[in-house]
């Protein structure tokens, strides 16, 4: 028989002499948070914070609390959207994600804002992608693949270890047809590119792109428009690879020159070919998976960096698809 006693713990964390208003947010909004996911009682009294509950649940928050003070203290801000991810990370294995995110900058955006990684399946992607000349980041939406590849690809570019840019995606007809589109053979597939687009003007003046898009530093276009190159000193970047078709993907990874990088992204659960299974992405996979120089990386749902609910969403279809599968 456990008697209260045995049934709770009090733990008490000192957070030390950091700001305690970016550890507990405004008016003690993360505290209040952090109690809506424990049943854990947590006051803050004086440089101090107590928490009372389940002994398990007590040593869960006492680490969370550890992990927000060092990533505090690593000069980053704390987010609902990274508290989260850091609840989720310690109930799962138990440490908080802090030390294993990278705290460098890939660039500065053209607003001035530093652009980082921000969970460790990001870290492990960028640090991927500067250790190899190849490298697959498979994952679903929200887990900042294209986005990242924009950067380190604009990162590359400044910093001369590359000549030029270029970014592409297949324009697969999901559900739309391009020939009822307006417009020359650009203005079709650029709502195909918009991504990259948007990305590329979080990271660089408007004049600057447009400026690099007319010399050719930077070219963004269809794969369709790959074939037969060879693209030697760039950085390249294949976008929705799930829509390419086995023969489509080993056209573009023999394009790759001398002196280049590729990055391929895709999420395997939105494939838009008529018939699935013939997804290059999901082919390459088998084919590729013991050459030295070549890295998949696999994100997933704590990953994603858009609002909280986008994880929820994808975890919903997740098990509906799965279930609809049992059936």
């Amino acid at each position: 028989m456990h008697t209260e006693f045995d049934e709770h713990k009090t733990g008490t964390f000192t957070p030390g002499d950091i700001d305690q208003r970016l550890l507990f947010g405004q008016n003690d909004a993360f505290l209040r948070m952090i109690e809506t996911r424990f049943v854990s009682r947590i006051v803050a009294r004086g440089d101090k914070i107590l928490v009372e509950g389940p002994p398990a649940e007590v040593e869960q928050i006492l680490r969370l609390l550890a992990d927000l003070t060092t990533r505090i203290k690593q000069g980053e801000v704390i987010t609902e959207q990274y508290l989260n991810y850091a609840i989720n990370m310690i109930r799962q294995n138990g440490q908080g994600p802090a030390a294993s995110i990278s705290t460098e900058a890939l660039l500065t955006s053209a607003l001035k804002k530093a652009i980082k990684p921000k969970t460790v399946g990001q870290t492990r992607y960028v640090e991927a992608v500067d250790q190899n000349d190849l490298v697959f980041a498979i994952g679903p939406a929200g887990t900042g693949k294209t986005y990242l590849a924009v950067a380190m690809a604009v990162a590359e570019l400044k910093s001369k270890r590359v000549n030029r840019i270029v970014f592409t995606r297949p324009a697969v007809e999901a559900g739309e047809s391009l020939g009822f589109l307006p417009g020359d053979v650009r203005a079709k597939v650029d709502p195909y590119l918009r991504p990259v687009y948007d990305a590329l003007y979080d990271m660089m003046q408007p004049d600057k792109i447009s400026k690099l898009l007319e010399m050719g530093v930077i070219e963004i276009a269809p794969l369709a428009f790959m074939r037969g190159r060879t693209l030697n000193e760039a950085f390249v970047v294949l976008d929705e690879a799930q829509n390419t078709t086995t023969a489509q993907m080993k056209m573009f990874l023999t394009r790759i020159g001398e002196k280049s990088k590729a990055v391929i992204t895709g999420d395997v659960t939105q494939i838009d070919l008529p018939d699935k299974r013939v997804s290059g992405l999901l082919t390459v996979q088998k084919v590729l998976k013991n050459i030295k120089g070549i890295e998949f990386i696999s994100l997933t749902d704590k990953d994603v960096i858009r609002h909280r609910l986008v994880q929820q969403i994808i975890n919903a279809y997740e098990r509906y698809e799965s279930s609809r599968r049992k059936d």
